[in-house]
């Protein structure tokens, strides 16, 4: 199984008492057979991952339900910065396209609406599977 024409994956995270917290992802291909996705600094994945970079993934649909006859792969992530966030970024939206902006857009909108503006986009995690 490749993830590299996958739109979505499930990434399931792991809380510090090791209950997994799982929610669907845009996924890019990386170099060196890696895969990467952006994040907020704010989110609970970029917290859960600060503390473990044990991940899982399994191609899904846009609302987590995963794909048939698709199994789940051990992985490892990294959270990034820099050039390779900004890497990451260019190929989000060569994939994703004017899906990125009207992302943006609602996730501010949302946070306005909430009383908890967030940063959009700002960290990115790359995928190693094992």
């Amino acid at each position: 199984m490749t993830l590299t024409d996958e739109k979505y994956v499930l990434l399931t995270t792991y809380r510090k008492d090791g209950t997994p917290v799982s929610s669907p992802v845009w996924i890019v291909p990386l170099d060196g057979g890696k895969f990467g996705f952006t994040t907020s600094s704010g989110s609970g994945k970029y917290k859960r991952l600060r503390h473990t970079s044990r991940v899982t993934v399994q191609p899904s649909d846009v609302r987590g339900r995963l794909k048939p006859d698709t199994t789940s792969l051990n992985a490892t992530a990294a959270l990034v910065t820099g050039a390779e966030l900004l890497d990451i970024e260019s190929r989000v939206k060569k994939k994703y396209g004017v899906m990125t902006t009207i992302t943006k857009f609602l996730g501010t909108v949302g946070g306005i609406l909430k009383g908890k503006r967030i940063p959009h986009a700002d960290v990115g995690v790359v995928i190693t599977l094992s």
